[in-house]
């Protein structure tokens, strides 16, 4: 086998390794036995939120074991398949198991990559809050397109996404959109894409075809489900009903049905327009507690990633990513250095490469984190 196919095969089983470290291998399959023996337990449902925990964790379990003796199974038979073009001198069988081989190594290490999405909220829903910032009609533009990449993101992965505000901008783009998106892992995956946005293009809205810098911001909380209790004091928040129009005029409200909830003690304002009154008034409820959740997860990991807690204003100096369009292609994540100059697939929704090194990254934080306090 040649030295690239052995370097390929090399890869998958060291993600195998890991993929078995964080499920705890040895003892898999009888935990696997034991959540299966709970499900058939008459009295189950008796306790609706205990039983749901206890069926997704049975889920996950089930789908990691079947995800690593899938890739175990087709990594042998690649392998197999090469040897045996090798000795019967098919260079097309061997070719084409190469390539399968190939592309098993980013299959393979994008689940040894969610396998360590095992935070209290990565499995959860996420909300997803974009902010116009410096720069006007251009910012506004460009909180548009933002939007766009994170939905046609979330369709990649089969995610649901609904809107749940927007805000449009005076002359065009948005001020500001909200969105929550549904789907395993929504949150985990997300969150790395909290900060500010930098974008450098020659301007469209400029007669002159000048080159103007944009920025916009990008927030991320999880959704809170039942198994997070968040209390919010009624004293402590103003409900307001207003009316409000979508981009272009669209989904005009001819009452007063949108509904926004400020946060006294914290200053959180959230907003809901696209539903009726009743549901408006639910959502933005949802929301405020997973802003709140947000926060408390964010103080208990200040000393791993400041960079979450320094949010700051959408301008220069706190950016995470920066998508220059004009003088050259490139986009490149300030906190991990990853770049490409394929922009147009990143602004179609092509970000995997990005969260995945900044997830990685904050692993490592974490890992560094933990040792030192075991020294």
């Amino acid at each position: 086998m040649r030295a690239e196919a052995q370097n390929h095969a090399e890869a998958v089983r060291k993600s195998l390794a890991l993929l078995r470290q964080r499920m705890d291998w040895e003892t898999a399959p009888h935990r696997l036995e034991e959540f299966n023996a709970m499900t058939e337990d008459p009295d189950l449902w008796n306790d609706p939120d205990k039983a749901q925990k206890l069926m997704r964790d049975r889920q996950s379990l089930s789908d990691a074991i079947d995800t690593h003796n899938a890739i175990q199974q087709e990594l042998e038979d690649s392998i197999e398949l090469i040897e045996m073009g090798e000795a019967e001198g098919d260079t097309d069988v061997v070719k084409e198991a190469e390539e399968a081989l190939k592309a098993l190594v980013g299959r393979a290490r994008e689940k040894e990559l969610e396998a360590l999405l095992n935070g209290e909220a990565d499995g959860n829903d996420t909300f997803l809050e974009i902010n116009s910032g410096a720069g006007g009609t251009e910012s506004c533009d460009w909180a548009s397109m933002l939007a766009r990449m994170y939905v046609r993101w979330a369709e990649r992965k089969g995610y649901k996404v609904e809107l749940q505000s927007e805000s449009a901008g005076e002359e065009a783009g948005i001020k500001s959109a909200s969105y929550k998106i549904s789907g395993p892992n929504a949150y985990g995956w997300l969150k790395s894409e909290s900060g500010v946005h930098r974008l450098v293009r020659i301007s469209p809205y400029d007669s002159a075809a000048r080159r103007h810098t944009s920025f916009s911001s990008v927030w991320v909380y999880p959704v809170v489900d039942d198994n997070i209790e968040i209390e919010v004091n009624p004293a402590d928040i103003r409900i307001d009903t207003y009316r409000s129009s979508g981009a272009g005029g669209q989904h005009v409200n001819t009452t007063d049905s949108a509904v926004r909830i400020t946060h006294a003690p914290t200053g959180i304002v959230v907003t809901s327009s696209e539903k009726s009154q009743h549901q408006n008034r639910e959502i933005a409820m949802k929301a405020l507690k997973s802003r709140l959740y947000q926060m408390e997860l964010d103080k208990r990991t200040a000393a791993i990633n400041e960079a979450h807690e320094n949010k700051g204003d959408a301008g220069w100096g706190n950016q995470i990513r920066s998508y220059v369009l004009q003088p050259y292609q490139m986009v490149k994540d300030l906190r991990t250095n990853v770049e490409t100059s394929d922009t147009q697939g990143v602004l179609d929704g092509d970000l995997d490469r990005f969260m995945a090194a900044t997830l990685a990254l904050d692993v490592a934080g974490k890992s560094r984190a933990e040792a030192r306090g075991e020294e």
